[in-house]
């Protein structure tokens, strides 16, 4: 099989089970601003030179290609979705992501209003990161407010995510991250 399917020639794309639409529609947006999330991720992953922060951010990067599948499910697919095992963002993982800024606080992280992006290459990349997540967050509050997204637990998740990526950031302008 090729990759080379020439279904997208026209200017569509297809959702999950079979539904197609225009390239530029809102969802196709948000699944896009989650996957260049993802890449940013891989780039941070890729700078950072500790451990655990490559083990988070990988997790947090297996989660966000289940988000994007989860938002390429229209409403009416997402029961056949959830009952195909395929996993929603869930509150768990939100708890996951409050944990991890929770130690980084408690570490007397020291910042100062504004944040100017640059200092090294790790906290650049996870600033840059931080900044598509934002975007993202924006993306699916679009389709929450359109009813085109029911799982709120969506937004809180993306809201902590750069709440986390913000801190990784400034522990990585002063620390090796």
């Amino acid at each position: 099989m090729s990759i080379v399917t020439k279904t997208g020639d026209q200017g569509t794309t297809a959702l999950m089970f079979n539904h197609r639409v225009s390239k530029t529609h809102p969802r196709v947006e948000t699944c896009g601003a989650v996957d260049e999330l993802n890449a940013a991720l891989g780039m941070a992953r890729a700078s950072s030179e500790s451990s655990s922060v490559k083990s988070s951010l990988e997790q947090v990067q297996r989660e966000l290609v289940g988000l994007m599948g989860e938002l390429a499910t229209l409403p009416a697919d997402l029961e056949r979705y959830v009952k195909g095992g395929y996993a929603v963002i869930s509150a768990d993982m939100t708890r996951r992501l409050e944990e991890l800024v929770k130690e980084l606080e408690s570490q007397n992280i020291s910042f100062k209003g504004w944040a100017t992006p640059g200092a090294n290459l790790a906290a650049a990349t996870l600033d840059s990161a931080r900044t598509i997540c934002r975007r993202a967050e924006r993306r699916v509050c679009e389709l929450q407010e359109q009813g085109e997204v029911k799982n709120t637990e969506i937004l809180v998740y993306l809201n902590r995510l750069s709440d986390w990526l913000w801190l990784l950031a400034r522990q990585a302008e002063t620390t090796e991250c």
